[in-house]
């Protein structure tokens, strides 16, 4: 189910984002709610990345190299 969310922008940020969807072809409601979606998913990886650098690393894992040549 479909929800409103009601957010205050700029003059500036709406322009662009009023230019951004006309480039695109998708309507404003769609380029906004693809751009939350790309950043709530940034930074849950953020996140994870966060918590399993340090137990890569623990594990002797610093590199993609490190990783496939235990794989491979």
């Amino acid at each position: 189910m479909r929800e409103v969310l009601s957010i205050s922008i700029d003059k500036t940020l709406k322009q662009k984002v009023e230019k951004a969807a006309d480039m695109l072809h998708v309507s404003k409601s769609e380029l906004v709610k693809k751009a939350i979606e790309k950043y709530i998913a940034h930074e849950e990886l953020r996140e994870l990345r966060s918590i399993l650098v340090p137990l890569g690393e623990k594990a002797g894992y610093f590199t993609d190299e490190d990783i496939f040549n235990d794989i491979s």
